[in-house]
């Protein structure tokens, strides 16, 4: 009976399928692939250097946070069970045990006298290049004023928001008191309109030369290029990998030859360069975001940070799409959980070509922070507790 009733309705659905050919039965569609953000983020070439740069980067930050909060307690001894229950809110993903075993060289581990508990504090090696850095980013106050100050050119009515400059005070080498000594040293320089809003009073137009025009006078005088295919154009560097598609060559070319309103020009002639073409306006974009990143100390920032400043910049694209659009000049890292953008010319081989004094403070810190010395004793602690 069972086999009646199958063969049945196999005969039903054959000449179903007979009349509707389309029956659901029988149609097999061919989907298109998603084309969107998320995948062209995904299918991207991955850099591995830039990466693991990126990658060590993060966790020194990590280290680092994980300091100053040992450094503002008033107790003199950090307990490891309170370092664990701080893991979550320095986006540790290990055991704080892990983590210090990992990188015993920056961490000794001891009982406490009274308590007869197991606590933790920073190695003085460490400590050592916590303070070198501090004391660089001091000895640098007048490059840091100049910084801030071609940041404020770049800006609508040489403004930006202060909070913002604070998140990212990191990634601009400015010290965590910046607004006490750096904003109210210099008055008549710089003015906080209100608490959240900074303005540039003395403007000094040699500064007001992009990052990028250097390059182009290196090529114009070493590589003899003509001013026309120089004038508007970007350093750019694919990675290993990187699938040049049939006319990418001709539309760089093309692109690279585009006239646009570059970062420092009067807010007039931007307006007026932007409204002709939506091409320019992206350019115009790219500059910015092009001299932005070239001002932080290691030429890279988190994503997440540049949104804060683009009402202040002016800047009205899509920002993770403007840089998957342009892999040659900007690459995007994932590594961390968040994205990360980086100039991809500045770095050769994982080191920046050229360091600044705090990038190299910093490289010390980083080196030191990876590099192992195992301590049975530490191990023995830390599986005991």
């Amino acid at each position: 009976m069972m086999t009646i009733l199958h063969r049945t309705s196999w005969h039903y659905r054959n000449i179903i399928s007979s009349v509707c050919p389309f029956n659901c039965f029988v149609q097999k569609r061919w989907k298109k692939p998603v084309d969107s953000a998320q995948t062209r983020l995904e299918n991207r070439t991955i850099d591995l250097q830039l990466d693991k740069l990126v990658k060590q980067i993060k966790k020194l930050n990590l280290f680092l946070r994980l300091h100053e909060l040992m450094s503002k307690r008033r107790a003199s001894h950090t307990s490891v069970q309170l370092l664990s229950k701080w893991r979550n809110t320095i986006g540790l993903n290990v055991r704080i045990g892990s983590f210090i075993q990992r990188h015993s060289q920056v961490f000794e581990l001891y009982m406490h006298p009274v308590k007869r508990n197991l606590c933790c504090r920073i190695s003085a090696k460490m400590l050592d290049l916590i303070a070198e850095e501090d004391q660089v980013i001091r000895e640098s106050e007048m490059d840091i004023v100049q910084r801030l100050k071609k940041l404020l050119l770049m800006s609508n009515r040489n403004m930006l928001n202060a909070h913002a400059l604070w998140l990212a005070r990191r990634e601009f080498g400015l010290p965590d008191d910046f607004r006490d000594s750096i904003l109210q040293k210099y008055p008549n320089v710089f003015r906080l309109v209100d608490p959240d809003t900074l303005e540039l009073i003395t403007k000094d137009d040699i500064l007001a030369i992009a990052e990028v025009e250097k390059w182009r006078k290196r090529e114009y005088v070493e590589k003899w290029l003509s001013e026309f295919e120089i004038r508007y154009a970007f350093p750019i560097h694919f990675p290993t990998g990187f699938k040049i598609e049939s006319g990418l060559r001709e539309k760089i070319k093309n692109w690279q030859r585009l006239p646009y309103p570059k970062p420092y020009c009067s807010k007039d002639a931007i307006s007026v360069g932007r409204s002709r073409s939506s091409d320019r306006s992206e350019k115009h974009a790219v500059g910015i975001l092009h001299e932005f990143l070239s001002l932080t100390v290691e030429k890279l920032i988190d994503a997440e940070k540049i949104a804060h400043f683009r009402r202040d910049l002016n800047i009205e694209v899509n920002l993770r799409e403007l840089f998957l659009k342009h892999p040659g000049i900007f690459y995007l890292s994932t590594k961390g959980n968040t994205l990360t953008v980086i100039v991809r010319e500045k770095y050769v081989k994982g080191h920046l070509n050229e360091p600044n004094r705090i990038y190299m403070a910093r490289r010390k810190m980083l080196d030191f922070l990876l590099s192992r010395h195992p301590n049975p004793n530490r191990k023995q602690h830390m599986e005991e507790h």
